[in-house]
């Protein structure tokens, strides 16, 4: 992997010779994907901001997009899951946002999301295109129901409010019909979108793998959020019909993160992937978040969190065998060794856990089971942080894998860790090479 870099300026020639845009949608049969009859397995990454980085001029850097897909690609990565929804302008959400108030739209960055889609069609590259986040830092479904109440935005990270409030109160969407007739307008104008660049209608475009219906759409918080199971679960039923009912191309999934998003519910988890508009089941892992591993402790923590994140994938693999669909596992990071933010710092403990769930991923696509693809959390590339401590993202800062809540550089991998770039490198070649 020392070689990849000086390389990369001679990849967009490769490119330009050697691949043609992406011609196969991918598909579902049985417990597996498939492009054009041969089973697809992929590590992939998160790129959240690819679209605002597609913008053009000062706004965006599509020189930079363009070297982070050309080395993406020369790594074995061809799958990544991206943000195609951003809403308001809230604190600490991603700006510019593509509808900053209620059906008014930011072209720009549509046109951004074009320069993303049509770049990653000529490397044969797949999109995940996320369409909503229950999280504030994109807006999502908190901006919708503050819009439909004439209301800011309890976010959690301002007083008075704590997550449990800000939680219920995003979980209020799933009953608005005012905000969901909204929402499925604006899937419409997505989902039939013509590209400005390769001229195709996005449900035309098989660079996209599939829609996904929100970043990690939650019930809600604690005995409140129970109560809102039922209108969360047919939410999902009938958002997923919408967009199948305007594109029989693409795949749909869910976005939800298992167990861990829907209040430990195994019920509620088969219930929401068994749907018929759902192709597919995903899961999200957060040993940090979930307070399994504390950085500072790492010694004594780590081996404990390692033996519930591996237990929390065999629960998932269980689930999925018996739904008889794929499952990926599209979301796991944790910070650097420490919980340093500074690029230069190590990553034995990341390096550690990613070998372990890649493993138990190779293992399983080698063996037949349905864990086929993985998203890691997140790539930060060639991007730099403002500065090496606790900084969140300021408008002019560069894009990082970390988004505008949290501190910079926390879940990135940036083309300088060699030692992850050299795990990334080992097992996409490894899934690649399943056949």
């Amino acid at each position: 992997m020392k070689k990849l870099l000086p390389v990369i300026g001679f990849v967009t020639i490769f490119i330009q010779l050697c691949f043609t845009q992406s011609s196969q949608f991918v598909t579902v049969k049985d417990k597996q994907f498939h492009i054009n009859g041969q089973p697809y397995y992929f590590l992939g990454s998160n790129i959240w901001f690819g679209a605002n980085m597609g913008m053009a001029g000062e706004q965006g850097d599509r020189d930079r997009l363009t070297k982070e897909l050309d080395y993406l690609k020369l790594l074995g990565i061809n799958n990544l899951r991206v943000m195609g929804a951003s809403e308001g302008k809230q604190f600490n959400t991603v700006r510019p946002s593509i509808q900053p108030e209620l059906g008014i739209f930011e072209e720009s960055i549509l046109q951004g999301l074009d320069f993303l889609l049509a770049e990653m069609g000529k490397r044969n590259m797949y999109a995940v295109v996320f369409l909503n986040n229950y999280w504030v830092w994109s807006g999502g479904m908190s901006q919708y129901v503050a819009w439909e109440k004439n209301i800011e935005v309890p976010n959690p990270f301002l007083p008075p409010y704590d997550w449990h409030h800000f939680m219920n109160f995003s979980s209020q969407f799933y009953y608005s019909k005012k905000m969901n007739d909204a929402f499925k307008k604006y899937i419409e104008k997505i989902v039939k979108r013509t590209n400005t660049i390769t001229g195709k209608k996005y449900k035309d475009d098989p660079a996209i793998m599939a829609w996904q219906l929100a970043n990690e759409p939650r019930p809600g918080s604690g005995a409140e959020g129970k109560q809102h199971f039922t209108a969360f679960s047919k939410w999902i039923d009938e958002t997923s019909n919408y967009i199948k009912s305007i594109d029989n191309n693409h795949l749909v999934s869910t976005g939800n993160e298992g167990l861990a998003g829907c209040l430990e519910s195994e019920e509620v988890f088969k219930e929401i992937h068994q749907y018929e508009g759902i192709d597919y089941m995903t899961f999200h892992l957060w040993i940090l978040n979930w307070r399994w591993f504390l950085p500072h402790k790492a010694d004594s923590t780590y081996p404990i969190a390692e033996k519930k994140a591996a237990q929390y994938i065999k629960d998932h693999i269980d689930f999925a065998n018996e739904a008889g669909k794929p499952i990926v596992i599209e979301e796991f990071g944790i910070p650097r060794d420490l919980h340093s933010y500074n690029p230069a710092s190590a990553t034995v403990y990341r390096d550690k856990y990613y070998d372990m769930i890649f493993r138990m991923i190779y293992e399983n696509s080698k063996n037949g089971g349905p864990l086929v693809g993985s998203n890691f959390w997140a790539w930060g590339g060639f991007g730099k942080v403002r500065e090496p401590k606790e900084a969140v993202w300021k408008e002019g800062d560069d894009y990082t894998g970390d988004p505008p809540q949290e501190p910079q550089g926390r879940n990135s991998v940036f083309v300088t860790d060699s030692s992850t770039i050299e795990i990334l490198s080992r097992y996409c070649e490894l899934m690649n090479g399943l056949k």
